[in-house]
């Protein structure tokens, strides 16, 4: 009788759990999985259903189970289902997950949770769960194990229910899931942030509003890029169910990079507790508190230079942007009043309208008797200026400038977005110049692919360019360049010794939000270094922002033409210094 008590006791049969409520619409979210890939949910709402399975690392119910996932998988895959898992473990970290996924031959994509918002969502509470979620309402149809042949430290030697298959067989056929909610054995999750009563008490004053001003004030202001601005807690308050959907999906703040690859000084996103203390409080329904209003106590205004008046001032002409549409790239052209060479050691581009300016780049265009260092085609080799939302002002390295000598001029190409009604800008480009002595030429280099080829409706196109230097450099910041097909992109570095480094990963390119990626510490190149800029380009439909998936897209100037690009910032020799660089 002992014996048989402590066999159940194993088993956890003497009390078991209720199952979870399937009474959940899924909201979207954006995740890293372990191979460092981008996804969403809702990009797969064309998909007959998804199924989600939570793991976890070590636990034998999940690693015991994927022989049968697999099956399931070979049959509903070929009908439209798509799989996840998904991993929200404080104790797991990416490489963990990935070393663990490698081990037991897991190829499913494992989106890592690691704020566990997805988690708290769903309601999680045990590893080996699967749920199915219709795309066509995002409501759990199933949420449940995938059969009953595991559990505690016991396992049948077939299963004799088949709960998943049988749920996606019913739900695919247009009926109801009859067993749509079974309790799941698995390993416990710990949600240590899953407080509500705490969550009511986050301050707005003290740690909500920091936040905000450190990483969404300098779009969301009076005169900023943004739609809204965030002037006071009655506004914040108002727009809090429409940041936790951006910031859930990563859509806000707009910064793509991989945040598991290098270190960036001008680095926008939110950090994990950052994350959670925003989308607890909005989620808690964005409590006052007591305290001040930092937000309305230090009001801002993007209209003044971040560096003080420059030394030259060049201001653009006066641009009309119609209320709705594409707008092409514009092209301006403008001679630099100056009467000898100057060393350029900074420059900020000032918006005069930044609702409607998504970026602008600024090349030289040379007298002839210049002797160029780098490529002729200086939109490739040569930037010499950029603006991007967030980032306007950048002062190059100590000992190290830009030489613009007498008799050049500076070409614009401005990039313009339309808000819903008619827009005027009148811009200016403000340059700092330096009589330091002994400086280095501070360049950029584009390494580019002008014959891309990009087959029409291919999901994931992939291609590359190639930089060799044959000279040791220091390389200061990357920008990489595509348009409305860019998915993603990476930069490798191959080192003379055969060795390798990923410098940027950005899985989530953004056409409507170009970034410059400054290092955080210089990256020294030996000379033979060859840096690949791998690019992956979406012509499908599933993509929002593709005009035409049935075309075949080649390299070319206009935004529904593609390019592949990868900028570098860089100087000949060894470095020592940073960018400086000034978020509004």
């Amino acid at each position: 009788m002992r014996y048989l008590f402590f066999v159940v006791l194993i088993l956890g049969c003497a009390t078991p759990e209720p199952p979870q409520s399937v009474d959940i619409v899924v909201d979207d979210f954006g995740l890293y999985d372990q191979r460092g890939d981008f996804h969403t949910l809702y990009e797969h709402a064309d998909a007959s259903a998804i199924v989600l399975f939570v793991q976890g690392n070590g636990c034998p119910i999940v690693r015991n189970g994927v022989h049968a996932l697999n099956a399931i998988r070979d049959e509903y895959a070929p009908k439209g289902v798509q799989f996840f898992m998904l991993n929200a473990n404080l104790q797991d970290d990416r490489e963990s997950i990935r070393q663990e996924a490698d081990a037991f031959s897991i190829d499913y994509p494992i989106l890592v949770d690691e704020t566990q918002l997805v988690a708290e969502s769903l309601d999680l509470r045990r590893t080996a769960e699967a749920l199915v979620i219709d795309p066509k309402t995002w409501r759990v149809r199933y949420r449940g194990p995938i059969d009953d042949r595991l559990h505690y430290e016991a396992q049948k030697p077939s299963a004799s229910a088949h709960h998943l298959a049988d749920a996606l067989r019913a739900h695919l056929a247009g009926r109801d899931v009859a067993r749509s909610a079974i309790a799941s054995p698995g390993c416990l999750i710990a949600l240590p942030g899953k407080d509500e009563a705490r969550h009511k008490r986050i301050s707005y004053a003290r740690e909500v509003a920091p936040i905000l001003q450190r990483k969404c004030v300098p779009c969301h202001q009076p005169g900023g890029v943004a739609p809204f601005d965030m002037t006071d807690y009655k506004e914040v308050a108002g727009w809090s169910p429409m940041m936790r959907e951006v910031v859930r999906t990563r859509r806000m703040p707009p910064w793509h990079a991989d945040p598991h690859v290098g270190t960036f000084g001008n680095d926008l996103s939110l950090t994990v507790r950052e994350t959670q203390t925003l989308v607890h409080w909005i989620e808690a329904g964005a409590p006052r508190g007591e305290g001040g209003d930092p937000l309305a106590e230090t009001p801002t205004q993007a209209t003044t230079w971040a560096y003080g008046e420059p030394d030259l001032v060049i201001p653009l002409e006066r641009q009309e942007i119609p209320a709705t549409g594409i707008v092409d790239y514009r092209y301006l052209k403008l001679k630099v009043p100056i009467d000898r060479d100057v060393w350029v050691r900074g420059t900020e581009f000032l918006p005069g309208n930044r609702a409607a300016m998504h970026h602008a780049l600024m090349r030289v265009i040379y007298p002839k008797s210049h002797k160029m260092k780098t490529a002729k085609n200086r939109w490739l080799d040569g930037i010499f200026a950029v603006y991007v939302p967030g980032m306007d002002g950048v002062m190059l390295p100590e000992g190290t400038a830009r030489l613009l000598p007498v008799g050049s001029k500076i070409q614009f190409q401005v990039h313009y977005t339309t808000t819903g009604r008619a827009e005027v800008d009148e811009s200016k480009l403000g340059l700092y110049f330096t009589d330091s002595q002994n400086l280095r030429e501070n360049i950029v280099v584009g390494p580019a692919n002008t014959k891309i080829k990009i087959p029409p409706h291919a999901h994931a196109h992939r291609d590359s360019s190639v930089k060799v230097f044959e000279k040791d450099v220091t390389l200061y910041g990357l920008f990489p360049h595509m348009h409305f097909r860019g998915a993603g992109f990476r930069y490798v570095a191959h080192y003379p010794d055969g060795s390798r480094e990923t410098l940027l990963s950005v899985p989530n390119y953004t056409f409507n939000w170009q970034r410059f990626y400054t290092l955080s510490t210089p990256k020294f190149l030996p000379g033979g270094t060859r840096v690949v800029s791998h690019a992956v380009f979406d012509n499908s439909a599933k993509n929002k922002l593709n005009p035409d998936p049935s075309a075949t897209v080649r390299w070319g100037e206009q935004s529904f033409d593609e390019m592949l690009i990868g900028y570098m910032s860089m100087t000949e020799g060894r470095g020592k210094q940073l960018f400086s660089a000034v978020d509004e």
